[in-house]
């Protein structure tokens, strides 16, 4: 199968590979964090208990809990949003951002 990525991909990848080692880090720790957590799709109150000290998730709206989450990295220096695409045996989850400064 081959699998091609479009140029926004390619960008984003770039994009990822230059931030520096703190930023990438800790996203990628997020997001290991998302795959193992228990109940991924609610992440309400107390869901952050799991989360490492630095790392607070939340809705990205409180209207909206099923779509797009953030979760704020060492108070808000960086971030991935996210969201949740439900599957049978476990979810999937898409970043569709990162931030870090």
């Amino acid at each position: 199968m081959d699998i091609s990525l479009s140029a926004s991909d390619l960008v984003a990848e770039a994009w990822f590979q230059n931030m520096p080692a703190e930023g990438s880090d800790l996203i990628m720790s997020a997001r290991a964090e998302l795959i193992t957590a228990e109940g991924p799709y609610f992440r309400g109150i107390d869901a952050d208990a799991s989360l490492p000290r630095c790392m607070t998730g939340r809705p990205l709206s409180s209207t909206s809990t099923g779509g797009p989450h953030i979760v704020n990295l060492t108070g808000g220096r960086g971030w991935p949003l996210h969201t949740f695409m439900r599957r049978h045996a476990d979810p999937q989850i898409i970043v569709t951002e990162a931030f870090w400064a």
